[in-house]
């Protein structure tokens, strides 16, 4: 049954909690949800079958969470403090965390604001071009890029959207049950990306994975390089979406898990 924890601005955060054992936080990419993301890719029955007790929320404006269209209500380090209020209502003191895409950012900044919560951190999907732009040839770190995809999300007439990248984001959210505004003014926020020298300071263990024909992210090396203890995969053969359910990504994840208990 679904759980929901109240974030400081009062927005339903929906989350997963299962299993028994060492906790790990689950935190979903852009667009998708935590079923999408972790369940049905077999996340939910890797970690739980492995000992783990799996905390998945959904974002907010994403799956059954609440679905605020201003745009400052998506900064990421106010859905760090979404991430914070899941843990307070899960009873969750110092997990383990992993987020994919967005999630890994998310991930980024509450390891980075909210340290003391985070025991490790396994960040997929977010790669070289997080703090290059240009080693990601689709990088969703371009402002003009992020502009292009948020109007892509709510334009009447698909067919106008001239960009590979925004027209792969609006067939994506044009899924059941997804909002386009509430995506849009996701996407539409200020980042505000963090430094490499504010990653410097990350003292608990990082690992970073990422599909080696990933064109949003780039190979994992410099971002995990950027860390004072972090570690990168490349997973062969697989891009931005299938890397996901990988099982090389998976048992990266587990040894990670298992190395830092």
């Amino acid at each position: 049954m679904t759980e929901f924890a109240a974030a400081a601005d009062g927005t339903r955060i929906a989350y997963d909690d299962i299993g028994e054992g060492a906790p790990v936080l689950l935190i979903h990419g852009f667009a998708s949800h935590r079923i999408q993301n972790w369940k049905e890719p077999g996340w939910y029955k890797t970690l739980t079958e492995a000992g783990y007790r799996v905390i998945a929320p959904d974002c907010r404006g994403h799956g059954e969470s609440g679905k605020p269209h201003a745009v400052e209500a998506y900064e990421h380090d106010v859905m760090a403090r979404d991430a914070v209020a899941v843990m307070d209502a899960a009873g969750l003191t110092r997990p383990f965390v992993m987020g994919y895409s967005m999630g890994g950012s998310i991930g980024m900044h509450l390891v980075c604001g909210h340290a003391e919560r985070v025991k490790a951190l396994a960040i997929g999907g977010v790669g070289a071009s997080y703090l290059d732009r240009a080693a990601g040839t689709m990088a969703v770190t371009d402002p003009e890029r992020r502009l292009l995809i948020a109007d892509a999300l709510v334009v009447e007439d698909k067919s106008t959207i001239a960009d590979p990248t925004a027209r792969l984001f609006r067939e994506f959210a044009e899924q059941p049950g997804k909002d386009r505004l509430a995506l849009s003014a996701c996407m539409r926020a200020d980042r505000k990306p963090l430094k490499a020298a504010d990653l410097a300071k990350v003292q608990c263990p990082i690992l970073v994975v990422c599909g080696d024909k990933d064109l949003l992210t780039g190979p994992p090396d410099l971002l995990a390089a950027a860390f004072a203890h972090g570690r990168a995969v490349a997973v062969p053969g697989r891009d931005h979406m299938t890397a996901v359910g990988d099982k090389v990504y998976k048992q990266a994840v587990l040894e990670f898990l298992k190395e830092n208990a």
